[in-house]
């Protein structure tokens, strides 16, 4: 691994500071420390390869959108949308995120320590090997994994007794797969959302995410592990057929 590019972003425009980044990229540069973060927009937008990128401060929205392969870690908050159709990589927050955070993601991971905003994993998708997640280590605002098509979500509820994101999880969900830790009332579902205790085979499969997080935010896993999760997934395939009319 070859030096460390460290850019101090203090009063530098979105624009340059991500052409700064680009070319760094180019010239094969794979580890970037960004200093004095604030609001910046696009920070790895598109980039491909094997980069890793750390945030000091607060990015701006859209972080990593249409990435392919590079690690972000972001030592802050974020604003909306970080993961934004990301194809593959990895977004690391410690903190919290904003609304639609990983919206239309459709490859590799996006993990936040605290709490994510409105819409969560909004448009979720997968195809072929490429199944996204994103988990949160906090709670969920309302709509969590709308319009879902694939991938899975993660809901730990770390910081409080009982997880329990607000109304309309799911809705529009067809296709994915939601977990939280513990039980939910069935009044929080979303149209075409359907909640049942996840099973031992269930949890073999998320295991390894779990560990993950827990790995990446210095948390112990065993409660987590040992707690029961709820699983949601879609109703059907078509979960607003009946709201069409046909002549």
């Amino acid at each position: 691994m070859g030096e460390e590019l460290v850019i101090n972003a203090d009063g530098i425009h979105y624009t340059p500071l991500n052409t700064m980044i680009r070319s760094a990229v180019a010239r094969g540069v794979e580890q970037i420390r960004l200093e004095n973060i604030l609001g910046q927009r696009f920070i790895g937008n598109g980039l491909k390869g094997k980069a890793r990128i750390t945030v000091c401060g607060t990015p701006g929205g859209d972080l990593g959108m249409f990435m392919s392969g590079p690690t972000i870690e972001v030592f802050g908050n974020c604003d909306h949308a970080p993961g934004n159709t990301m194809d593959a990589g990895e977004i690391i927050i410690h903190g919290n995120s904003g609304d639609a955070t990983a919206h239309s993601m459709r490859g590799g991971l996006v993990m936040v320590e605290g709490d994510i905003g409105y819409r969560g994993g909004i448009h979720m998708k997968e195809y072929g090997d490429h199944r996204p997640v994103l988990i949160a280590g906090g709670n969920a605002c309302s709509f969590l994994g709308e319009y879902m098509a694939g991938g899975v979500i993660i809901i730990l509820g770390c910081r409080r007794e009982r997880c329990l994101p607000d109304r309309g999880v799911g809705t529009g969900i067809h296709g994915g797969e939601i977990f939280i830790r513990g039980t939910i009332p069935e009044g929080i579902l979303g149209v075409g959302a359907k909640q049942a205790p996840a099973t031992d085979e269930d949890m073999e499969r998320i295991k390894p995410l779990i560990q993950k997080y827990a790995g990446a935010f210095s948390c112990d896993e065993e409660p987590l592990l040992s707690s029961g999760f709820t699983r949601i997934t879609p109703a059907s395939g078509r979960p607003f057929a009946n709201k069409y009319t046909w002549e």
